[in-house]
């Protein structure tokens, strides 16, 4: 085992996960079962192992704390203030994931006590410096989903325009046009139309879509950018 001659910070990963349900926006939490912050709500993470790479470690601790397996996730940034944990000097890089809630059920595991969706607007107290960490990962989805196709994470493969106006406006936090918004996204080319309709509602059935990522690959390598 190698000896070091200066002092080593502890590094961890943390993971702020995005859904989308009827109550708007919503972020993962976990109920801590150890101490520090013992029965306190908190993002799921832990530390990173010597053997594992810092993706695979907040993949993990996805999967042990919350049963979440193959979903979208993006480093978001890294957070190392003194003071941030009781524990020592912890380092942590920090993870967005975006989900579609219905097709993803949480499970807690290991050393969290419960795991569960909360609106973004109606979150308990969190432990750590978690609530900092959460704000600036809504800031970066609220930025990217107006100029990159993340959102789609968060509908079902096929969904209507209307659920797709929803995810934008729920994101953005603000209305859009209907018809412009709908114009916009259809002519940009990437929305691919199903020829299937909604089954089951007590309106006119809409038409299905799905997004295209070939599609959407070709259009960025011309050169094509998306604002919302």
């Amino acid at each position: 085992m190698p000896t070091y001659d200066h002092p080593r910070p502890a590094l961890s990963v943390d993971c702020a996960v995005f859904g989308l349900s009827e109550r708007g926006l919503e972020v993962l939490l976990v109920q801590r079962d150890l101490a520090p912050f013992e029965g306190s709500w908190a993002l799921p993470g832990g530390f990173v192992r010597e053997d594992e790479d810092l993706e695979e470690a907040a993949r993990r601790e996805l999967r042990e704390e919350t049963g979440l397996e193959g979903v979208f996730l993006e480093q978001l940034y890294t957070f190392g203030e003194r003071g941030r944990d009781p524990r020592g000097h912890v380092v942590s890089v920090a993870w967005v994931a975006l989900v579609n809630v219905r097709d993803h059920a949480v499970s807690a595991a290991t050393d969290a006590r419960d795991a569960a969706f909360f609106p973004v607007g109606d979150l308990p107290e969190l432990a750590f410096d978690h609530d900092h960490i959460l704000a600036v990962a809504e800031e970066r989805v609220r930025g990217k989903v107006r100029y990159r196709p993340i959102g789609f994470e968060l509908l079902p493969p096929e969904f209507t325009l209307a659920q797709l106006q929803h995810l934008y406006e729920t994101v953005l936090g603000r209305e859009l046009d209907k018809r412009n918004f709908r114009k916009k996204l259809l002519a940009a080319g990437f929305l691919e139309d199903t020829g299937e309709r909604e089954e089951g509602v007590p309106h006119r059935p809409a038409r299905l879509y799905r997004f295209d990522p070939e599609a959407y690959a070709r259009l960025e390598r011309d050169g094509f950018e998306m604002w919302i």
